[in-house]
């Protein structure tokens, strides 16, 4: 008996992606679809990395179409693939690197760093291709928190390879510098290293870049909202007033420069004792979620105040790597997870479609 192929297309058309709550046929998630006798094969695409989810969606898939008359075997590959969004009017994306994810901070002090490093390695553990680069130059953690040592080599005298550490590519102006000798330099010379590490480092086919940059609206931030291809950016903050205070300042920064936020992030938003177990929320409570309403933007996720996520980050072992099955790491995944999906739900780049073209006087 042979299959209806239009009765496939329709099993097909009911079925959601759970994880963005739309169709896989509205985000043309469904391809190579083929039937051979009662064996129906297809591929399945998702826009953002998601390896962990490949075995649910896969049967997900299977029970959908399984049911349709004439199919004896259904045969599913989930795959994800990650696109170039849309970034600034008039800044060109870089060379192999598909989407810049900026970490910012009003204020210093509220996790950022921990924050950018983890979201980098959950990013890298759902399958994406993810880097680092530590835009704080004055005062450079990256290294320390990847536990990486060394400096990177050149090729040509000219360009740099990243360094990688926990199945990333990281550069920062750390690994260049001696890890007690002060950056004493005014602001042009500032900006000006941080688009040499930016545009100098031969990063390898990224995905995702995620660059840590320092608290404040200063150069460094003006530099990378005008020059920087940036997809969007993550506020980092903490439940308390004066946090959330800077922390707006920086948000309204990059809304001013046309920088999508992909959401906020609220960092020791409660302590969680020990010893007992009891949980208080030591800088206030609900202030992140006061704040994204006020702003219409999205809370991501809540990180307890915990002695463990400052030792593993100092030891080099951040949390989604040294404690990959903890409540902690499962909230960075989270977090992980609802960024790369806010991006893939963006515009995508189409700059890299248009021919160029070049005029000249004969």
């Amino acid at each position: 008996m042979s299959i209806d192929r239009a009765a496939i297309d329709t099993a097909l058309a009911t079925l959601t992606d759970p994880n963005i709550n739309r169709k896989f046929v509205d985000t043309k998630s469904f391809c190579n679809i083929a039937i051979d006798g009662g064996k129906v094969s297809l591929s399945v695409v998702l826009g953002y990395p998601a390896r962990s989810q490949f075995q649910a969606i896969g049967e997900l898939v299977v029970n959908g179409v399984r049911h349709v008359t004439g199919v004896t075997e259904v045969a599913v590959d989930v795959s994800s693939q990650v696109v170039a969004h849309a970034v600034q009017r008039g800044v060109k994306l870089l060379p192999n690197v598909k989407n810049i994810i900026a970490l910012a901070s009003g204020k210093g002090g509220v996790g950022k760093s921990t924050t950018a490093t983890n979201l980098a390695l959950a990013l890298a553990q759902e399958g994406a291709s993810v880097g680092m680069l530590d835009a704080d130059i004055y005062g450079p953690s990256l290294p320390m928190m990847l536990g990486i040592s060394g400096r990177p080599e050149s090729p040509d005298n000219q360009s740099m390879n990243p360094l990688h550490g926990h199945g990333i590519q990281a550069n920062s102006i750390g690994f260049l510098i001696e890890q007690d000798n002060p950056m004493v330099w005014r602001g042009p010379m500032v900006t000006s290293a941080l688009e040499q590490l930016l545009r100098q480092t031969n990063w390898q086919d990224l995905d995702y870049l995620v660059v840590d940059m320092p608290p404040g609206t200063g150069d460094i931030q003006l530099t990378l909202s005008q020059k920087v291809p940036v997809t969007g950016a993550v506020i980092v903050t903490t439940p308390q007033d004066i946090a959330l205070l800077d922390a707006k300042k920086g948000l309204k920064m990059f809304e001013k420069v046309g920088i999508p936020i992909l959401g906020i992030v609220e960092n020791m938003s409660m302590h969680i004792c020990s010893n007992c177990g009891h949980e208080e929320h030591i800088f206030g409570a609900g202030g992140g979620e006061r704040m994204a309403k006020e702003y219409g933007v999205e809370v991501l996720g809540s990180l307890p105040l915990d002695i463990a996520i400052r030792e593993q980050t100092d030891a080099g072992k951040p949390t989604v790597v040294s404690q990959p099955e903890s409540r902690i790491a499962e909230t960075y995944r989270a977090i992980a997870w609802r960024v790369a999906i806010s991006i893939a739900e963006r515009q995508r780049d189409m700059t890299s479609k248009f021919p160029t073209i070049v005029v000249q006087n004969t």
